[in-house]
């Protein structure tokens, strides 16, 4: 018999569920699901403990809910099996601790989400055999972050045992004056923080709840509780919100990281996640579709959502803006603004490496970096593979080796572990301190040696080429030089993202690098409709991308030439991309 945290990323997976799933959270448990499947591989050192998961699990279902007409047993619903189960029963295969750290679960209001913080918090707290742990629930305001401590203090005013007589001291003692309730069996204390509390000596949170972390301006409340336990052998900072209006906040930054490792651009095996919501373009005004951001789903959720969405649908403004986000759980400009549909993208990953474009014509896009930032360079080849025409890409980057520490802390990116991957070359040139641009050119006349490639052309940025424009004549192939500019990347800009939704771009699915910069890829667009890519943060490099546009629309300015189907010549299963399809 499954576990229920297996069943349940089962039932997702499988479309079995009793409701409607969006692609992301169908991602979450299949990310779960291929976890099961790595268990005793090299690299990934966890497994998984069915009875651990189901822990928390049974201990929420000992407890009482007391508010409303019926009080009666908590009773976890799939998604919340789903997440107690996996920050449960993940365990580092050596020491036996809890593999997840962080947790980030987004579902859209009134979904149980301060129930799901104070179940954690009580059992964190007196029940995982853990002296003295320090249990945090977290808010801008203290009175904010209240509403977790609140929602502990019903369960245990429900139980006689959690509570206790004054006769008898019960597991729990319920200090409201200090904000904070005792742990009776550890000796442990869960406490309301604000940033408006004065500070705590000591502070080493074991499990740490970020409320509402949408409203926060800055990341300092959450690093509070990271930093704090960096000490500790394991620990959980949960974030549990709904989406918000500030595209620029902590949060945002937070899921954007989530859905980077959903879509494979990033690995962080210490982070878990579980976003429910709507799929781009899906009608926010079908009924069918609000099911996917509301896993806590019934007919009175049916019937509030429906008083909500006529609101909406006739006042506008403001009011469809607020239905969008807190009841259909949208970062309402986040879709407007993403350059590629990435699911599409995953879609072209395949198999296909440089070798089986030997002796194939290409163009050679060029990125070209100021001082030590990432420079990046693209092949692309034009093919003809069952009488449609696609493109093979080809992405490489480089980076001073001296500067790669400093762009790992400022980028968040695993850099070195792209590097270890040949996804990303380290130059020590130069004093592996600035960009060796003659060295990137050097790397590209070997690289087309070795695979005998037919260079036709060669596209780059004029803005840092002046210092060895002699050295790219000397592959005696046509140049043009292209402008950052909406004016002059739109139309390759355009019909990349179009060959893309038409699953007419190849790329090698390992190229993690490639995926993590499309990922960050949005786009800006002029007055005259004129479209190129950008970053919504500095740290959000998409170097690799504006490289691809750069040899894509030298691939388009070119003369069609005669093509010839190579179908045949790739080996069987090249073309298989990374969702089984082909």
């Amino acid at each position: 018999m499954k576990d229920r945290t297996t069943a349940y990323a089962e039932s997702v997976v499988n479309r079995t569920i009793d409701r409607h799933v969006g692609k992301t959270e169908v991602l979450c448990c299949k990310r779960h699901l291929n976890d099961l499947e790595r268990q005793g591989t090299g690299g990934f050192p966890y497994a998984w403990d069915a009875k651990k998961s189901l822990s928390m699990i049974d201990f929420a279902e000992n407890l009482v809910l007391a508010e409303g007409e019926n009080p009666g047993p908590f009773h976890c619903v799939g998604y919340q099996d789903f997440i107690f189960g996996s920050w449960q029963g993940w365990v580092h295969k050596g020491t036996g601790y809890r593999r997840f750290h962080t947790s980030y679960v987004q579902v859209a209001r009134q979904n149980g989400k301060s129930v799901d913080n104070s179940v954690p918090a009580m059992y964190y707290g007196n029940f995982a055999g853990y002296n003295y742990p320090q249990i945090y629930c977290t808010a801008i305001k203290e009175l904010q972050a209240r509403i977790v401590l609140r929602e502990v203090e019903k369960f245990i005013k429900s139980d006689r045992e959690l509570e206790g007589t004054k006769a008898s001291p019960g597991l729990f003692t319920i200090q409201d004056y200090k904000s904070q309730i005792l742990c009776n069996i550890t000796n442990g204390v869960i406490k309301a923080l604000g940033r408006d509390t004065e500070s705590i000596d000591g502070f080493r949170p074991f499990f740490g709840s970020v409320d509402e972390y949408h409203k926060h301006k800055t990341n300092q409340m959450y690093k509070l509780m990271v930093d704090g336990a960096k000490n500790m052998a394991e620990y959980l900072i949960s974030v549990i919100t709904t989406a918000g209006f500030d595209l620029n906040s902590p949060c945002k930054e937070l899921y954007d990281y989530c859905k980077e490792i959903l879509y494979g651009a990033v690995t962080d095996e210490t982070q878990f996640v579980y976003i429910a919501e709507m799929d781009e373009g899906d009608d926010i005004w079908d009924e069918d579709n609000w099911e996917k951001a509301n896993p806590l789903w019934t007919p009175q959720r049916l019937d509030n959502l429906r008083a909500d969405a006529v609101k909406a649908k006739n006042m506008g403004g403001q009011e469809l803006v607020n239905f969008e986000t807190k009841s259909l759980n949208m970062w309402v400009e986040a879709s407007d603004t993403q350059y590629l549909d990435i699911e599409k993208w995953g879609k072209c990953g395949t198999d296909c490496t440089l070798e089986d474009m030997r002796d194939r014509e290409c163009y050679l896009g060029l990125d070209l970096s100021e001082g030590g930032d990432l420079t990046s360079a693209v092949l692309e080849f034009p093919l003809m593979i069952d009488g449609r025409k696609k493109y093979y890409i080809h992405s490489h980057s480089f980076m001073p080796a001296a500067r790669l520490e400093e762009h790992e802390r400022s980028d968040t990116a695993p850099y070195r572990q792209w590097a270890i991957d040949k996804l990303l070359t380290l130059t020590e040139t130069n004093g592996g301190l600035i960009t060796d641009y003659k060295y990137i050119l050097a790397y590209y006349r070997e690289l087309i040696a070795k695979y005998e490639l037919k260079l036709l052309g060669i596209a780059y940025d004029p803005h840092n080429a002046s210092a060895f424009l002699n050295d790219l004549q000397e592959f005696g192939v046509d140049l043009i030089d292209i402008y950052q500019s909406p004016k002059s990347l739109s139309d390759p800009t355009k019909d990349f993202k179009l060959e893309v939704d038409a699953l007419n771009v190849i790329y090698d699915k390992s190229n993690k690098l490639l995926t993590w910069s499309m990922v960050n890829a949005k786009t800006v667009t002029n007055a005259y409709g004129d479209m190129m890519v950008d970053k919504a943060k500095r740290r959000d490099r998409i170097d690799p991308v504006d490289a691809v546009i750069d040899a894509h629309k030298m691939a388009l300015m070119a003369k069609p030439a005669p093509q010839v189907d190579i179908s045949n010549y790739l080996k069987d299963g090249k073309l298989k991309n990374w969702w089984g399809l082909s």
